[in-house]
């Protein structure tokens, strides 16, 4: 039995529904080389909870807004749901789902007791003032207040969120309980109880996971990083920094290249004072599209989810890729750049590095301690190449692309979980 549901109207598919596609299609493939029953299967498929609510947003000039928000708490087999906080108008119950099924996987991968869940805000947050955005998230959580906890859901910085907004969610959640409640969120500011190594973990993590699939020295490695925001841009400058030469980036605003390597870090200032790679002097502008068919060692994609699909795989010349974004290559990229045999590391393993230190972050928390960001980082390390070499090796003995291995091992530590718990009457 298929548990794919394919999305029948093309004038209906959103980048959501496409996402969340290709997540059945993943848990598919594994569930068939795991042998799973239809029950079960159709168990993984489907999220415990999904709750849709209405924001409104009161405006500087008077006006109210209404936009759509979403919390789905995939699977809760293993532990708490865990899962970053999105805002971004392409956002929809579709897209959201699908992360949190990623999510649940990935935990299971890297070995930490969670369960998988996801959020999001269909708006721009640029279109916002700070006042009307900090409303809107309180608003928010005020929505899905009974959802979340530190024992139940844990939300965590992604895309169009930051630490200010962990910040105003824990501080809502806390005076509706009558006391702080640092545990809440995780990715939050040091000084209400955020873990040192939790700012760029993420980005960390793609570098850990490059280096390991090199395989060799990083020195002189050409690499290409589409999507210069808050996973790519440390991503390139941690690459740089063990060796790499990071030799083309793009945004939303454009791409830039430089053959003999990008001042990562001077493109980095240069984002923050400009808003984008756009105009960057030390280095040739060119077209967003062309940086996927540059004859580089490495092809980091960790902008949105889409980016590498049937009409762009062929062209791809890099041997190795490595997802720092979630769900960037789609089901049939995967079929064409495993014939062309181009790595790639999953997103489930290559980008764990985030939610790694959020569960470190939370474990502080929780016990009221903290640990040193050596320590943080060694824990990290070890967790992320633990994952790596488990994947690879199963990959190996069974014959399967490293996405297989890595969702036959995360699919597989949830099934047990639940087979393990039964089924409350």
């Amino acid at each position: 039995m298929s548990i794919m549901v394919p999305s029948k109207t093309p004038a209906l598919i959103t980048s959501g529904r496409q996402a969340l596609d290709s997540a059945l299609h993943q848990l598919d493939q594994a569930a068939e080389q795991l042998g799973l029953d239809d029950g079960l299967r159709t168990m993984l498929a489907t999220p415990r909870r999904s709750l849709t609510v209405s924001v409104p947003v009161r405006r500087e000039d008077g006006r109210l807004d209404v936009v759509q928000g979403f919390r789905v708490q995939h699977n809760v087999s293993r532990g708490p749901a865990k899962g970053g906080l999105r805002f971004h108008p392409g956002t929809d119950i579709h897209e959201v789902t699908a992360l949190a099924m990623w999510m649940t996987w990935k935990c299971a991968l890297v070995g930490i007791p969670y369960g998988g869940a996801k959020g999001g805000v269909a708006v721009d947050p640029a279109g916002l003032t700070t006042r009307e955005l900090e409303r809107m998230t309180r608003r928010y959580i005020n929505e899905i207040l009974p959802l979340i906890g530190p024992e139940k859901d844990i939300p965590a910085p992604d895309v169009g969120t930051d630490e200010q907004t962990m910040a105003w969610i824990m501080d809502t959640y806390s005076v509706n309980t009558g006391y702080s409640v640092p545990g809440v969120v995780t990715g939050k500011p040091m000084t209400l109880g955020g873990s040192l190594g939790r700012t760029g973990a993420t980005s960390r993590g793609v570098q850990i996971a490059a280096l390991a699939a090199l395989g060799r020295s990083p020195e002189g490695v050409t690499v290409a990083v589409q999507g210069f925001g808050k996973v790519g841009a440390l991503a390139a400058q941690y690459l740089a920094d063990a060796g790499c030469k990071v030799v083309a980036v793009s945004d939303v605003t454009g791409a830039v290249y430089a053959g003999g390597g990008l001042d990562v870090a001077g493109l980095r200032a240069w984002v923050a004072e400009s808003g984008g790679v756009r105009g960057f002097r030390h280095a040739d502008a060119m077209a967003q599209d062309e940086l996927f068919e540059l004859d580089v060692d490495v092809l980091v994609p960790a902008a949105l989810e889409g980016a590498i699909t049937e009409a762009n795989a062929h062209r791809i010349r890099a041997r190795l890729i490595v997802e720092g974004a979630n769900g960037p290559t789609t089901p049939e990229a995967d079929e064409i750049l495993a014939a062309g045999g181009t790595m790639v590391v999953p997103d489930i393993l290559a980008n764990a590095g985030g939610v790694i230190v959020s569960y470190l972050e939370w474990v502080q928390n929780m016990q009221a301690y903290s640990w040193s960001s050596g320590e943080v980082e060694l824990k990290l390390r070890d967790l992320m190449l633990n994952a790596f070499t488990e994947a690879t090796s199963l990959a190996a003995e069974r014959g399967l692309t490293l996405r297989q291995a890595a969702h036959v091992i995360g699919v597989g530590r949830v099934a047990e979980a639940h087979q393990m718990r039964g089924l409350y009457p």
